[in-house]
């Protein structure tokens, strides 16, 4: 039985900790590792042959070169769950000063809407990767491939050769840490390539971690981080219409930041739970503004580690200083500007 209701949601409280311990939540996250890695062993390390004798040696084209270049500026990590739809508008009109870094999957629905995206990033070897780059887009996929002639992408060494042999624009790679020692063996011989991105499994945490430990922003907003479905009663996991929206399978009930109960799948919960590892043992300031989700609640509460806010509230945040820009510039004006 459903029943349709309006209601208001309030954040929940934070709380000082998680009630689960970092290393029970990483334990659990890492769950699917050894199914993940006796699936892909063999195409990773195809596909990293395939790409060194294309763009090699890796080195020369690395992450590397980026080191540092954000220079501490707060940066907006873009995932792809269905709150964009609430707020990714409202990066068109962004701050030059924040910077932006997508998960490629974003990319036709970020082009469509006008935002300046620093940099795209793609982890995912499979060759569905190719066609999400569209994937309920408004255009042909020629036209979003075309567009790329002035984008940057931040690739995987084991990305699909077809992906990078579309991407018209600039590319950098990095390498993934793979528990498995046959892997980084067959890896090594090809090239040692040593720059690894850590990500828990999935593209949004190698955004975050090439943001943190490449690109060198510590101020790290999240939209799009929402780890679930959507709330509403079209039940949606991106955005736009996709694939994953005609069958949930088997999902899972979890609290949201409001505390009301969101569905999801487990390996999303898993991705989530790292997430919130990361937020506990790295040093940063974490910020969620997807407004929605479950990246960092509990049903005790919101982890203090993670900051929920709205997206406009994180703008405002980080432009508080321009109010005063036009006195600084003549300070003869008569209207008076106080902060408080």
């Amino acid at each position: 039985m459903q029943k349709i209701r309006e209601v208001v949601l309030d954040l929940q409280p934070y709380i000082n900790s998680a009630p689960i311990s970092p290393g029970a939540a990483h334990q659990q996250a890492c769950t699917n590792d050894e199914v993940t890695i006796n699936r892909w062993r063999d195409q990773w390390i195809s596909q990293v042959k395939s790409n060194h004798q294309t763009y090699g040696p890796f080195s020369a084209k690395s992450v590397g070169n980026l080191h540092g270049s954000f220079g501490g500026a707060p940066c907006v990590i873009v995932g792809s769950g269905p709150s964009l739809s609430e707020n990714a508008k409202l990066l068109k009109d962004k701050p030059d000063d924040l910077k932006v870094v997508s998960c490629l999957h974003n990319f036709h629905y970020l082009e469509d809407l006008g935002v300046d995206v620093d940099f795209y990033v793609t982890l995912d070897a499979g060759e569905l990767t190719i066609g999400e780059v569209s994937e309920g887009g408004t255009k042909s996929d020629d036209e979003y491939w075309d567009r790329t002639k002035t984008k940057k992408l931040l690739a995987f060494i084991g990305t699909h050769p077809e992906l990078l042999k579309r991407w018209q624009g600039e590319i950098y790679f990095y390498n993934a840490p793979v528990p498995d020692d046959s892997y980084t063996k067959a890896v090594d011989k090809i090239e040692p390539f040593n720059i690894y991105i850590e990500s828990g499994g999935n593209v949004l945490g190698a955004s975050m971690m090439l943001v943190k430990g490449i690109l060198g922003s510590q101020i790290s907003i999240f939209i799009g981080a929402d780890f679930s479905f959507s709330d509403k009663p079209k039940t949606a996991f991106h955005a736009w219409d996709s694939k994953y929206d005609k069958d949930l399978g088997n999902y899972i009930r979890v609290p949201s930041i409001y505390g009301h109960t969101l569905k999801t799948w487990q390996s999303y919960y898993n991705f989530k739970l790292w997430f919130d590892v990361v937020a506990q043992r790295v040093p940063g300031i974490y910020i969620n503004a997807t407004e929605n989700g479950c990246f960092g609640a509990y049903k005790e509460g919101n982890i203090c580690h993670v900051r929920q806010m709205t997206l406009k509230s994180a703008i405002d945040l980080f432009s508080i200083h321009k109010i005063k820009a036009g006195v600084c510039k003549d300070p003869t004006i008569e209207k008076r500007i106080i902060l408080i």
